[in-house]
This record gives structure tokens, sequence and C-alpha cells, in this order.
């Protein structure tokens, strides 16, 4: 039986904000988001409202600041359909730890793990571990999203979404991560969506923050299996010519583009 195609909308992949620009957030279908930064601000309400699953790669603010603000806005709607449950947020055991800690903990932000009721929340925290295989829809539609390790100042990860074409690899926020190429080693990769947060002139900031700057991420790229699509995401405002110019300066093995937010794979 063939698959439906795997839908995955860009709705952020900038490393801060300004007018324009939107932290990281990727739509899976219609109704799973794989991180929530503010690029989930942009979908109309009855898009939110579809979102049943939420997967986190990190406990850092531009990739989960949207979950509580659409547990808000959501939640009269999807009270109105008790049959749909809790919205799931999928993360690493310590990075639902921080979120309960930090975020729903009725101080920065009610705590909807726990509201209307604990019985009945309307956000469900759920851990996974790296290696772990989640399975969202059902039939043709079913998705297949590996948990792929990442290296960073948090317990970190990455995710991989299985497609007739291939795997669409997201790599997290990471810095160089030798983890991530052995699980990858002899698969048929469709599309690399690599962060590069900062240029080689802050090579230092991003060693000392777990990132990648364009001469580390070479070294990354060299581990790939033959050439591959690479998507460069996370550089900060203004700042994303000058690293993909610093990186298409060092590679040039590997068809290397600028993630855009609004734009749209189909695999």
């Amino acid at each position: 039986m063939s698959r439906a195609p795997v839908r995955l909308q860009v709705l952020g992949c900038s490393g801060s904000i300004a007018s324009g620009s939107r932290t990281t957030a990727f739509l899976l279908d219609d109704n799973v988001l794989i991180d929530a930064g503010t690029g989930v601000g942009d979908l109309a309400l009855d898009a939110m409202a579809r979102v049943d699953d939420i997967l986190v790669s990190h406990s850092h603010l531009d990739h989960v600041l949207a979950i509580p603000l659409l547990a808000d806005s959501v939640m009269k709607l999807r009270l109105a359909q008790p049959e749909r449950g809790p919205i799931r947020v999928h993360g690493l055991p310590e990075t639902l730890t921080a979120l309960r800690a930090h975020l729903f903990n009725g101080q920065l932000w009610p705590d909807f793990t726990s509201i209307p009721s604990a019985a009945y929340p309307i956000i469900r925290l759920l851990p996974f571990a790296i290696g772990d295989t989640l399975r969202f829809g059902h039939g043709d539609a079913e998705r297949h999203v590996e948990v792929l390790p990442a290296s960073h100042t948090v317990p970190a990860c990455g995710f991989a979404v299985d497609s007739d074409e291939g795997w669409w690899v997201y790599s997290g926020d990471t810095g160089p991560n030798p983890a991530l190429w052995a699980a990858l080693k002899g698969r048929r990769i469709a599309h690399l969506i690599i962060e590069t947060a900062f240029g080689d002139d802050e090579r230092w900031l991003a060693d000392l923050s777990g990132h990648l700057a364009p001469s580390s991420l070479a070294t990354e790229l060299a581990q790939l299996d033959g050439s591959v699509p690479v998507h460069i995401t996370h550089p900060k405002p203004g700042e994303v010519a000058a690293v993909v110019a610093q990186i298409r300066a060092i590679d040039t093995a590997h068809r290397v583009e600028p993630l855009v937010k609004g734009l749209v794979f189909t695999l």
C-alpha cells in the first residue's frame, strides 16, 4: 500500500525574532508540531486547534514558548470536543521536567497540565528516549518519526520523519554530534535541516553555546554518505546570507540553501 505524501511546513526557522523572523517550528501534516517557537503564532486559530501532538527537541524558550500560548488559545475549542483528549507534548524526560518546573508552574503561566482539572488537563506531557520511533495518524497517513541524538547545552534531540522519498531529518539545536551521523549512516536522506546559529566570526560563541558555525558544520557534513540537500536553520535575523555564504565557500559537496519560513516539503 502506497503512503499518502508527507507534508512539512516551515512555520519558523530563525534563531531569534525580528520583523518577518520566527523561531523554530514545523507543522507535520496538519496536526503535529515539531518544536513550538514563535512561528506557531502565524497559524489561524482553527489550524492551531487541529494540533494534537507537539514534539519538543529541547527546553530552550525559542523552541517551546508557543506551547502554553497555544493551549490558552485553543482550550475552549478543544473542550467542546472531549473525545480528542489533551494536547500531547512529547519530549525527553529532562525536557519535560524543565517545562513542568519553569513554564507550567503557575508563575510564568498557568499550569495547563492541570487545567481545567488534573484528571482532564488540556496539556499532557509524555516522555520519549533517543532512538524511539513515534507513530502518528493511521492507515496510509501513518507517520513514523524517529528521535535522533543531539549535543547541546541542555538535553536535546533531533527528529527524522520517514517518507517514500527518504528521511526528512532535523538536527535540532546541536554542536558537533558524531552520534547523529552514526544514526543516519546508510539511510536515504531526502532533506537535511541542520542548524548553523553563528558565523565563523563568532565560532567561539557557537562552541560555547552548543551550536554550529560554518567551519564546524563543514566537518559535520563531511560525515554524510554522498550528496544531500542541506537546509540551514537557526541563524540570527540579519545573519542568514552571511552564514550561508560562508558555508558555501567551505563546502562544495552539498547543495546548501537557507531554510525559509513558509517553505513546504512534500515527500
